[in-house]
């Protein structure tokens, strides 16, 4: 009987060795859960900024008028608007020096931004639905830092694009804002989607709306000729030049209800700079154009 009970109470203290092995585990996992989900934070929306940025960042008065949540990352920002699960206007200033830089490696996935209270939508609300994740402001833009580049996908940059529209017009387009910074040394540029009336949404979780069209606003602040320009372009496969697709600042503002570089600009150069155009100053890639309509439109 002796022996019985001295047996009984070793299996009891193994017992008690077990479950606390067992809490211990579950203490760990938690604890590297928690580590892994502050880390995926940090590297994602806190990273440290590298060595290419400029103290240019830290002014945004050429952010626009928002209807939104404005999340400023670190080489760009946005507007959310949570109605439509996507940014009304993504805003950020491109350098001569940026597209200098030697590219880094293009992303390899889409990530949730977290700096959105709402929060973002995600991947999946894109899956299977035969729309593609357009960027509003370009990974290409951003290949001169592997930050800028992992910011350039979160899914609060994206927007539903029909694939003739991403790869197409709105590629050549994106190609064409590249040369004219390149050429200006400095452009201020505002992107976004346009969603006005009926619309239909994607996505069982966000039902992410589909915009009918998208628009770009470029302002050319560098001496001696300031200069803006608007595009509008469709959410279609598009044969038209870009030409075609300028307009003014003022009717992109009326189109949106935004108000562009509100706070760089004093009134009067304002309104002499969002109601004109000139397109003679804007140049525009007649061979980027017959790649469009002879390969882009059907990759």
């Amino acid at each position: 009987m002796a022996k019985f009970r001295q047996n009984h109470q070793n299996q009891g203290k193994g017992l008690q060795t077990t479950f606390r092995m067992v809490i211990l585990l579950f203490v760990v996992i938690a604890a590297l859960a928690g580590g892994f989900i502050y880390y995926r934070h940090a590297l994602f929306n806190k990273a440290a900024p590298s060595a290419t940025v400029t103290e240019d960042y830290a002014d945004r008065t050429y952010l626009p008028s928002s209807s939104g949540e404005v999340v400023n990352h670190r080489y760009y920002s946005l507007s959310y608007m949570e109605k439509y699960e996507q940014a009304e206007w993504t805003a950020y200033m491109m350098t001569r020096e940026m597209l200098n830089a030697e590219n880094v490696d293009r992303n390899a996935h889409f990530n949730p931004d977290y700096s959105v209270s709402t929060r973002s939508a995600y991947h999946r609300d894109y899956s299977n639905s035969g729309y593609t994740r357009g960027h509003m402001v370009p990974a290409a833009d951003m290949a001169f830092d592997t930050l800028a580049m992992r910011e350039s996908f979160f899914m609060s940059n994206m927007s539903p694009q029909v694939k003739e529209c991403n790869n197409g017009v709105w590629k050549e387009l994106e190609e064409n804002v590249r040369d004219w910074t390149y050429k200006a040394g400095t452009l201020y540029i505002v992107s976004g989607p346009v969603i006005n009336g009926a619309y239909k949404t994607i996505g069982k979780e966000n039902k992410v709306a589909v915009p009918h069209s998208f628009y770009k606003v470029l302002l050319d602040y560098e001496d001696p000729e300031r200069k803006m320009i608007g595009f509008v372009i469709p959410n279609a496969l598009s044969e038209i030049r870009l030409q075609d697709y300028m307009v003014t600042v003022d009717s992109v503002e009326k189109l949106t209800g935004i108000d562009f570089f509100k706070n760089m600009i004093n009134d009067a150069e304002e309104e002499k700079l969002e109601s004109t155009i000139n397109k003679s100053n804007w140049n525009v890639s007649e061979k980027r154009y017959q790649l469009r309509v002879t390969k882009w439109n059907y990759e």
